[in-house]
């Protein structure tokens, strides 16, 4: 199916950090829509749905129940329909480990949520500079 809107699916398991991520979006002016998926296995159903556009990029979180963040990344990169969709690992997590597992499954880029509220901004300003408007993505089938 052919992705005529530059959409977002936002994996995220934390009430909190979904909040967090949408207003941020909101206050940083973008408004590109925004699906939430809030465990690993849904986000595959979700993505497996042919009715479905599929989302420009990709927001995953690592630490998700039922299928973890990893486990997603590779369902995604292993599947022809999905494979090319930027990903970008948005996580708390600080281990060197989960870093290097991301970028070796194909991960595109990973960012530590920070803690501050204003950093957070900035870097979901120029997350959304970078992925929605700068990068010239694949063509997707």
């Amino acid at each position: 199916m052919k992705n005529d809107v530059k959409s977002i699916l936002l994996v995220e398991d934390s009430e909190d950090d979904i909040k967090l991520t949408l207003r941020a979006f909101k206050k940083n002016n973008i408004s590109n829509r925004i699906d939430v998926v809030r465990e690993g296995a849904a986000a595959l159903a979700w993505l497996k749905n042919e009715k479905k556009c599929l989302p420009q990029l990709i927001l995953l979180d690592l630490k998700l129940p039922k299928i973890d963040g990893l486990d997603v990344l590779k369902a995604i990169r292993k599947n022809k329909r999905t494979k090319l969709i930027p990903v970008v690992i948005l996580t708390a997590s600080r281990e060197e480990k989960d870093r290097l597992h991301g970028y070796l499954n194909g991960a595109n880029s990973y960012i530590q949520k920070p803690v501050d509220f204003d950093e957070f901004l900035c870097a979901v300003r120029e997350l959304g500079i970078y992925w929605l408007l700068l990068n010239v993505p694949p063509p997707l089938k």
